[in-house]
């Protein structure tokens, strides 16, 4: 035993150390710059907690912060939403079945980035050219141009890409439920509306614990369909706090400033999610 273990220490060895290069140091690395004024050259000195007071009396990162809260939310609940009806209807008993679920999942296996710039092409040419011909006025202008409107489209697509793993993840869930729940409900009369709300949902409701939580920190993490779509516009409409980062970090010379940003935005994912799996266990709990 003590041979085995010494190989399984061995064997873990390399991805802790290739862990903690990329990993852990730089986050560390980045805590430590955000007590300073480094600007990502040059000398430095210590500021103390200058840079996490200011970071609260920024209204681009105020706004920011709104931003991503909004598209988050909006997103996570159209993402659990389809994603749960698609697995429900790719469960029953329907003809190429398999087929139907490697076409759901495609999308997630495509580059963010590509799907990006299609889509980017899709809402400011294609769909204006179309309407235009069809005589559709609402639809001839590109919505990732307008203030108001250019959210919309990058929900579209950030939900159309991650609706594909959400529903493998309903599915594992839905394939668990014992065939006896439902033909016991079948003769006692239930409709499908009670089958679902008192049978399907209580048995899946981990699996929907386990979707919020990834849905809503990577959706409050939204960088790359952002940048492909709108790059943070028009104007700072569309502005992520991820992409604020980025752009301020590494283009606006901010990087100390910026470090105590991320740090700030990485406490409030991990307390996003704490709350949300203490609250939705909870109604596991009850169900």
């Amino acid at each position: 035993m003590s041979k085995q273990k010494a190989a399984f220490f061995l064997m873990t060895i390399p991805a802790m150390v290739l862990f903690f290069i990329f990993h852990t140091y730089p986050a560390l690395q980045g805590i430590f710059y955000s007590f300073t004024n480094w600007k990502g050259y040059g000398d430095w000195g210590f500021v103390g907690f200058k840079n996490y007071m200011n970071v609260f009396k920024d209204d681009r990162v105020l706004h920011a912060y709104l931003f991503t809260f909004k598209f988050a939310i909006i997103s996570t609940i159209l993402v659990n939403i389809i994603s749960l009806l698609l697995a429900m209807g790719l469960n029953a008993k329907i003809k190429f079945k398999k087929t139907l679920r490697a076409i759901y999942f495609m999308p997630n296996i495509l580059s963010i980035l590509i799907v990006g710039y299609i889509f980017n092409f899709i809402f400011s040419q294609l769909i204006p050219t179309i309407a235009e011909k069809l005589g559709i006025d609402s639809l001839t202008t590109n919505i990732l141009g307008d203030q108001d409107l250019a959210w919309i489209g990058i929900v579209i697509v950030a939900v159309w890409q991650a609706v594909a793993f959400n529903t493998i993840l309903y599915l594992a869930g839905l394939v668990t439920i014992p065939a006896d729940l439902y033909e016991a409900a079948n003769i006692d009369g239930a409709n499908i509306w009670k089958r679902f709300w008192y049978i399907t949902f209580p048995m899946i409701a981990p699996f929907f614990t386990i979707n919020m939580v990834l849905a809503m920190k990577n959706f409050l993490m939204v960088f790359d369909q952002i940048m492909a779509m709108t790059g943070g516009g028009p104007g700072q409409a569309t502005e992520s706090i991820a992409l604020l980062i980025y752009r301020g970090g590494f283009e606006g010379g901010e990087f100390a400033y910026q470090s105590a940003n991320a740090v700030i935005y990485f406490i409030v994912i991990v307390v996003v999610s704490v709350i949300q799996i203490r609250f939705l266990q909870r109604r596991e709990v009850e169900m």
